[in-house]
Formats: C-alpha cells, structure tokens, sequence
C-alpha cells in the first residue's frame, strides 16, 4: 500500500513537471474547483447506485484531485502532501479523545457530539453559534447545519406540534405574497416556508438533503415509468390531458 501510494504521488508530480501533460500544467486551484465538486458529485451517485466498481473509480478520481491539488500548493510554497496527511492525522487525534484520551463516548451520538464539541472550540469564536459554512455548501445543509447550532444553545422550537405551526404559517404568508404582485416577497416567504420545513426534518433527525434527493430519484423512475407506459400504447404524455396523465401517475404510484 505504502509502496502504490508513493507511486502514485510521483506520477502525479511527474503530469505536472516539465516534461509531463500540458493539460496537468496549465490547472491552477481554480480551474479545478468544478472537477472536485464533479468528482465528489460521482462517488456520491455510485454510492447511491450500489455500484461497487464504478465506487471504486470515482474515490480514485476523488484522490486525484487530493493530490494534484496538493502538488499545486508545494510547487507554490503553500504547503505540501505531507502537510495535508500530517495535520489531518492531528485533527483526527484531537476530535477523538474518546479514543486517543480519557473522555467517554459509549454511543455514536455521544461521539458525534464530542467531534463537534471540539470543532467547534477549534473553528468558532465563543461569541457566536453560528459556524463559518462553505458557500457553495447546499442550501438545505447549509439551513440544518445553522439550525442543529443554534438549537444546541436553547434556541429552538419546544415539540413537533410548534414546528408544524410554524410551518403553517409560513405557508400562509406564502399565499398572501401570492395575492401582491411583489414577486422578491414572495421569495423570501417561500424561503422562509423551506427554512422552517428543513427546521422538522433535524428535529425528526432527517436529512433534509437525502429527503429532497430520494423525492427527486422517486418522481423521476415514476415519470420514466409513465412515460414506457404510454410508448407501450403507442403516445407520449403531451398527447394526454392532466386527468388522464394524473390517473396513469397514480396508477404507478401503488406499483410501487
């Protein structure tokens, strides 16, 4: 393993050298921000699909980008690989004193809690519960993350029941925005109607981005359903009126 590994690092200093791809070159850390975010996209699609072999393709990709990202920094003087290994291993020491110290954690609650304890100590002023979250963080786990913070110091809705009603509220100045032609209203009430049911899903200890994403799969295999149902006879869903297309929608519904 040590071996393959260090095989690897060299082959990707050798891309960048003189007399490697002009392509490999040429990559600055910014030019190859939308390949991390493709290659983190992929490994997350594989996994969803089962797809061991493809899995292991993609987490190879996945490490490329570790790497020449890497690279790019030591030829910059910034830091190097060894760098990026050594204070990763620390961070991995620190964050488990359950482990590497004397604290207990006797569940995975209990350790998940210790992590973001000392996260929190190490990233964050005390005057402030709010982390620092990457931008291009996804808004539904970007408004769970805020959210899970602020409730860990007392501010949160008591039980389920205030959640809903809150909720309800929310849709009700959504109806109202509709009413007015004030069209950025209503985007900040529809906003506010996504942060409060992001706000159920953490309290029902929901992914609200995996709850998003399995409604989006779900819709998307019933659509292509519906759809080889109508090739089967012959049409395609503009031939068919909203009655008809709701019908047929729901008959692949309760096929599962």
């Amino acid at each position: 393993m040590s071996q393959a590994f260090t095989e690897l690092v060299r082959t990707v200093r050798r891309l960048r050298s003189p007399q490697g791809c002009p392509w490999d070159r040429a990559q600055t850390l910014r030019s190859l921000k939308a390949n991390l975010v493709e290659e983190c996209c992929e490994v997350v699609e594989a996994i969803e699909r089962n797809d061991a072999q493809a899995l292991q393709e993609e987490l190879g990709d996945l490490l490329l980008q570790v790497l020449i990202q890497s690279q790019i920094c030591s030829e910059q003087g910034i830091f190097t690989l060894a760098d990026v290994i050594h204070s990763l291993k620390q961070k991995l020491i620190r964050r488990h004193p359950h482990v590497f110290g004397t604290r207990n954690a006797s569940s995975p609650e209990e350790a998940l809690a210790t992590w973001e304890s000392v996260k929190h100590a190490e990233k964050h002023s005390p005057s402030s519960a709010i982390p620092g979250l990457p931008r291009i963080l996804p808004a539904l786990k970007k408004a769970q993350k805020i959210q899970k913070r602020v409730a860990a110091v007392g501010f949160d809705w008591p039980d389920v029941p205030q959640i809903l009603e809150k909720i309800r509220e929310e849709l009700s100045e959504v109806e109202e925005e509709l009413a007015t032609p004030d069209r950025k209203g209503l985007e900040s009430e529809l906003g506010d109607l996504l942060f409060a049911m992001v706000n159920l899903c953490r309290r029902l200890q929901i992914d609200a981005e995996e709850a998003l994403q399995s409604a989006v799969r779900r819709f998307c295999e019933r659509f292509q359903r519906l759809e080889k149902m109508l090739i089967e006879e012959g049409r395609v869903p503009e031939e068919c009126d909203l009655t008809e297309l709701d019908e047929i929608w729901e008959k692949v519904k309760k096929e599962g």
